[in-house]
């Protein structure tokens, strides 16, 4: 097969693509989102409270916080198929050496390696799917694709718990890494860019050797740094940080501590408390699908003013010296903020006696797992067409580099919450906080560009 595809077959191979880009995102994620369904095994064995549990999903996402904006830069250099089969290929390098590791402090450190392999899975897979479909079907393939993160973890959370009592810990990290093999040996082998971008490659490497790409390697550090920091400024990518900052620190939440509450305040048994986090992520899996499908299907709604953009930030479609327009009453973001809406009620009732009850606390979960893992669908598919066609690897870096904040930050901070107050109340209502403040932040900002628009 050559490296690009002839256009009569492209239309049949997006689906190809759609699913190699899901299935590696499932392998490259299968371990590390398995975690929390092995907590109480990892804390028997281990000696560990909750917040160390915590620092170990914390460990595999830490260098994504950098390696994420590296990334971004590779993918919009270079074919996806190698920044991310390569990435897939450090992944399960990590976690194979990782399997002689003695204990926890070891373990820790796999898990860096881990991220930052993983750092070119979620970008690449999710541009690779974006350049392959377009606006009216990118949101439903957007989701499929993201739906792969819950379903490895779906599968990690019912297999890995068995796999961990029956052989050891160590053998879960053999298992994830093979697994991951497998998924960066499939994209490797059979992703192809689509053949408008197959053609526009050929110029690349005579672009490539040009003083702008000399420039961009050798003296771009300052900057790529303005450029970031200026982009954090623009109020679009505010309201979609704030919003993805909120929304991954509940979906964080429900991953490492779903298990550990029901079985310590519903009284759940080990089992059935794994299965109920099975069920909750299996449920983010269809949210994340039926949620990009519903804002495919949505009606953009009204345009909020646009600001004078230099070609360089994220705005709707960005065109040199020319005022452009967000849609933040667009389908997709309305979307996002109904998940948002969902999360702080579900979260809310968790703090309450029903959470002590075991079937109204499970179907809590799975009502999270719906809305808090779902969000990822139509948001990811935002960012994507907000970004001009040149920087949408740049700009998925940045967005999803940002929400690692919240990724790293939220696993020990909800794990000392638990220890220091024996109680899971605190970190749920710090869940629901945040995540209350940002939706009122942005629906504020909607507001307050809607009446500088003059429009209703």
């Amino acid at each position: 097969m050559t490296a690009a595809l002839p256009t009569r077959r492209a239309g049949r191979y997006r689906w190809i693509v759609l699913g190699i880009a899901t299935f590696t995102q499932a392998a490259s994620a299968f371990f590390v989102q398995g975690i929390g369904a092995m907590g109480l095994d990892l804390q028997r064995d281990l000696h560990l409270s909750t917040a160390q549990l915590g620092l170990l999903l914390s460990a595999a996402q830490l260098l994504p916080l950098i390696g994420l904006l590296v990334a971004g830069e590779l993918l919009d250099r270079y074919n996806e198929r190698w920044v991310v089969g390569i990435g897939g290929c450090v992944v399960a390098a990590g976690l194979l050496v990782g399997s002689a590791a003695p204990g926890y402090l070891s373990l820790l450190l796999v898990l860096l390696v881990v991220g930052a392999g993983y750092s070119t899975v979620q970008p690449g897979g999710s541009k690779s799917v974006a350049s392959w479909f377009d606006a009216s079907r990118r949101g439903l393939a957007m989701g499929i694709r993201q739906a792969g993160l819950p379903l490895g973890a779906a599968l990690a959370s019912a297999v890995l718990p068995l796999l961990a009592a029956a052989a050891g810990w160590r053998a879960t990290l053999v298992a994830g890494g093979l697994v991951a093999l497998l998924g960066a040996g499939v994209f490797m082998g059979f992703y192809r860019r689509p053949p408008t971008r197959a053609a526009l490659q050929e110029e690349g490497p005579s672009a490539a050797r040009g003083p702008s790409a000399r420039t961009g390697w050798s003296s771009s550090l300052r900057a790529q740094l303005g450029a970031r920091l200026r982009m954090l400024r623009e109020p679009a990518m505010v309201r979609i940080m704030l919003s993805g900052a909120s929304l991954i620190s509940v979906q964080t939440g429900v991953g490492i501590l779903t298990v550990l509450h029901l079985h310590e305040r519903a009284s759940v048994g080990a089992g059935a408390a794994a299965l109920v986090l099975v069920a909750a992520q299996a449920a983010g899996a269809v949210g994340r699908i039926v949620l990009a499908w519903w804002s495919d299907r949505r009606r953009p709604g009204r345009h909020l003013p646009g600001r004078r953009m230099s070609g360089r930030y994220l705005s709707g479609q960005c065109v040199p010296g020319r005022y452009v327009s967000g849609r933040y009453a667009s389908g997709r973001y309305v979307s996002v903020k109904t998940c948002m809406v969902a999360v702080i009620a579900g979260l809310a009732l968790l703090m309450t006696p029903v959470g002590s009850s075991p079937v109204a606390a499970c179907a809590v979960f799975v009502w999270l797992g719906f809305f808090g893992l779902g969000w990822y669908g139509p948001w990811v598919a935002y960012v994507t067409e907000s970004a001009p066609p040149d920087k949408s690897g740049f700009a998925l870096g940045l967005a999803m580099s940002v929400n690692q904040i919240a990724i790293v930050v939220m696993p020990p901070a909800l794990g000392l919450l638990k220890d220091g107050t024996g109680s899971f109340t605190p970190a749920w209502g710090l869940l629901s906080l945040l995540t209350a403040v940002a939706l009122m932040l942005t629906a504020r900002g909607e507001r307050r560009a809607a009446g500088r628009s003059g429009k209703p």
